[in-house]
């Protein structure tokens, strides 16, 4: 159902700015057609070809679609020298790869049955930007910070003024959202927010693959890491993510 992309009548330079450093979009003033409730911005741009998924919701269904097709899934502890064979190590910081960097998100759910909206919407904002993500029977998915730390705690009250304060800019009637969730947890990225598959090997001359660095593109760029993977593994291709010692 594509995004939209709007921003507050002081903040369109960064409308401007946006347009011009993206591309598949759209200029949009007829705002109302696509989102009714939104009518009161002026000018938007909207990105007809993006996509969005509940990701709890497309693990669950890909992990079922796994068994479905005779993959066992056991969940144990071991190092990856310890295991017999080729490994997938996909643990994120846990891996402690050289260059791997922690970048802190936070994110709020909120119940507003009175909002309808049939896709996500960012607000640019030149210091709290937002994505909303209607996830279904007025349940919205609200985010996202960023920040260059290493922090695992709770999210933090600046955090959620942040984020409510910009999407009550977006419409004040989230002022009176049930907050349902927060979260806060940390997205492992290397230097140029690349993701890669990091080949080393095992102290038993097996390979060990890293798939890691998704950074806030998890769902959007695992797909062709995997590919990237299996291509390595399976007929020695080297792709553009494959960083081989």
């Amino acid at each position: 159902r594509g995004t939209l992309v709007v921003a507050l009548q002081r903040d369109l330079g960064e409308l401007d700015r946006f347009s011009r450093r993206t591309s598949g979009h759209s200029r949009v003033t007829d705002i109302a057609a696509l989102e009714p409730e939104l009518a009161h911005h002026s000018a938007a741009l909207f990105y007809e070809g993006e996509a969005h998924l509940n990701p709890r919701r497309a693990l669950s269904d890909l992990t079922r679609a796994l068994i479905a097709r005779g993959v066992r899934i056991e969940q144990a502890e071991a190092a990856p020298e310890e295991i017999a064979g080729p490994v997938i190590d996909a643990r994120g910081m846990a891996a402690g790869l050289p260059g791997l960097r922690a970048v802190r998100g936070e994110m709020l759910v909120l119940r507003a049955p009175d909002i309808h909206l049939s896709r996500p919407v960012r607000l640019l904002h030149p210091r709290h930007p937002l994505y909303i993500v209607p996830r279904g029977d007025g349940v919205f998915m609200l985010g996202a910070t960023q920040v260059e730390s290493a922090d695992r705690r709770g999210v933090s009250a600046r955090s959620v003024l942040e984020l409510l304060s910009a999407a009550y800019a977006l419409d004040a009637r989230l002022a009176e959202a049930e907050v349902l969730e927060t979260g806060a947890d940390l997205r492992p990225a290397f230097a140029d927010n690349v993701p890669r598959v990091v080949v080393r090997a095992s102290p038993s001359n097996h390979p060990v693959l890293h798939l890691n660095g998704l950074f806030r593109h998890g769902y959007l760029m695992a797909p062709a890491l995997a590919r990237q993977a299996t291509d390595y593994l399976t007929k020695g291709i080297k792709g553009d993510l494959v960083h081989a010692d």
